[in-house]
């Protein structure tokens, strides 16, 4: 099973200081083809005016990762956790029991543009945490990087889920190839630029659900930024 999401298609929220496009029902977008895939309900591709941004509001037993793109992501939560974003930059919260913070953009002259990546946790009731891990551009470049997995190995930032997490910066002549358990699901989202993901052309904002595959393989790329999930059926 392959089904591709085009970037036109996904919800869309424009609040003047926000732009904001979502790869699954969020907020006041629903649409009941897309409400997640596996554990994998949320990634919102947001813009924020300089200044601006989200107040003190409250989550919990969820896995909130934030991947940033262009800009400065300033980050303020109860646990006293205080912290101001770059590209590069990976920042997992886990909400557990409850959790308050606030994201704003730490530019007062130039926008900040992130993805927020929700996952839903295997286990409900945990203590609330935060860690953050940068990632240079020549750790991606060619290359599948892991950023997050269950134990936090090769030094991504842990979930607490059986999901890995990995980034990738893809240019003409890269070609990889990725072993996956065909009883698991592959989601790709293309962040910028254009890639071939199992023989289909994929763009910016585009997205492929893979299911039932033993590989995926990623080519003929032009400038290409990634993610790609492996996420439990």
């Amino acid at each position: 099973m392959m089904e591709v999401r085009r970037s036109a298609e996904r919800g869309a929220a424009h609040h003047g200081w926000l732009m904001s496009k979502h790869s699954f029902s969020f907020a006041d977008y629903y649409d009941p083809r897309h409400t997640g895939f596996g554990p994998l309900l949320v990634i919102n591709e947001d813009r924020v005016a300089p200044g601006a941004g989200f107040g003190t509001h409250g989550h919990r037993d969820m896995e909130i990762i934030s991947y940033v793109l262009d800009g400065a992501l300033e980050h303020k939560d109860s646990m006293g956790t205080g912290s101001v974003l770059h590209y590069g930059d990976v920042q997992r919260m886990s909400a557990g029991t409850g959790v308050r913070h606030s994201e704003f953009n730490g530019s007062q002259t130039d926008p900040v543009h992130f993805l927020q990546i929700w996952i839903q946790p295997d286990t409900q009731g945990i203590p609330p945490s935060y860690e953050e891990k940068h990632f240079p551009k020549e750790s991606k470049q060619g290359k599948l990087r892991l950023i997050a997995s269950r134990d936090g190995r090769q030094d991504s930032v842990l979930i607490h889920q059986d999901a890995s997490i990995y980034a990738a910066i893809l240019d003409e002549g890269d070609k990889l190839e990725h072993a996956i358990d065909r009883a698991r699901l592959g989601y790709v989202h293309v962040i910028r630029g254009d890639v071939t993901v199992n023989g289909v052309s994929l763009k910016d904002g585009d997205a492929l659900k893979i299911g039932g595959e033993d590989r995926v393989v990623f080519d003929n790329a032009e400038a290409a930024e990634l993610l790609f999930f492996d996420l439990p059926a």
